[in-house]
């Protein structure tokens, strides 16, 4: 899609995007959406594994436990994320059957990626992972060493045999690279930053989301809560995002439902505990965004530098 093209429909999204939301079911307050063909039923907020990195293992019991009783159902971890997955297993062990599991390898070789699963899975406390994804897809020569000869890809496929992972997918910070993934391995989801900065100011997402749809892929969101890069020399309140988050609770709520009222499944919100607390609340009373509210956020973003751009060479 054009730059142009898209800014000047972006008016009406919030309107067509109202249309085209998915149908949701509610659970304990939070709705829960269909994740694609795979047919899973997510909360639209996930539990991003970074919450716990750091923090004492009653604390991380703490957290998961208020997640679940708020009906929080998708959890999302990664080997990349500090010590997340030896909190979140212990965490996680009570309600392991009652929630979707989701997690990561940066590994682009096969036997690299096996060992990595096999880790993953010890200190997760589990059998099976729901979701395993190839972590950070950038450029495209990740993409064809994780899905060529002897890729990652091959572990992947192998594990899903054996039933230690259910469902494939992959995330990605690169248009490029997302598209060529899509086309080269038949997917069952995708993570990926679907921000209304990086929407209105670098035509970054809405490529990416046509093109998954239109495979039947779950779609799973990204830094829907972001805004741009930490100033230079800025306090960073919130040291777990390496971008500066929208704060005010007005704009987190109009970023969020903005992401939250694009045809995906769910938002992972920053590994902030407050920044998740809040993207829950506002889940619980999710409404799809308007037009004249999405006018309203595509004021705000004007002017303020998104964190991706696309294409990647603008950025």
């Amino acid at each position: 899609m054009d730059r142009r093209e898209f800014i000047k429909t972006a008016a009406a999204a919030g309107l067509a995007a109202a249309l085209t939301v998915p149908e949701a079911e509610s659970a304990k307050g939070l709705p829960r959406r269909k994740l694609g063909k795979a047919g899973e039923r997510l909360s639209i907020i996930g539990f991003g594994g970074i919450v716990v990195s750091g923090v004492e293992q009653p604390e991380a019991d703490r957290l998961v436990r208020e997640a679940v009783q708020k009906g929080v159902n998708y959890f999302d971890v990664a080997p990349t994320y500090g010590n997340a997955e030896e909190r979140l297993g212990p965490a996680l062990k009570p309600y392991r059957d009652k929630v979707f599991l989701a997690c990561k390898t940066v590994k682009r070789d096969k036997e690299g990626a096996a060992q990595e699963l096999a880790q993953s899975l010890e200190r997760l406390k589990t059998d099976h992972v729901d979701l395993y994804q190839l972590h950070a897809i950038t450029t495209l020569e990740d993409v064809e060493k994780a899905l060529g000869p002897g890729g990652a890809i091959e572990a992947v496929t192998e594990a899903r045999k054996r039933g230690q992972v259910r469902y494939i997918g992959f995330s990605a910070h690169s248009v490029e690279a997302a598209l060529k993934a899509m086309n080269e391995f038949k997917f069952d989801t995708i993570l990926f930053p679907f921000n209304y900065v990086c929407f209105f100011q670098g035509d970054f997402g809405p490529q990416v989301l046509k093109a998954a749809r239109e495979k039947g892929m779950g779609c799973l969101a990204l830094k829907a809560m972001a805004r741009t890069h930490w100033p230079k020399g800025a306090k960073q309140d919130y040291p777990k995002c390496w971008y500066q988050p929208v704060s005010e609770d007005a704009d987190v709520a109009l970023a969020l439902r903005f992401t939250l009222s694009q045809p995906i499944t769910a938002a992972v919100p920053p590994g902030d505990a407050r920044l998740f607390e809040k993207a829950v609340a506002i889940a619980q009373r999710f409404k799809p965004i308007t037009a004249e509210e999405t006018r309203i956020l595509q004021a705000k973003a004007e002017g303020v530098e998104p964190i991706f751009h696309y294409p990647q060479a603008q950025g």
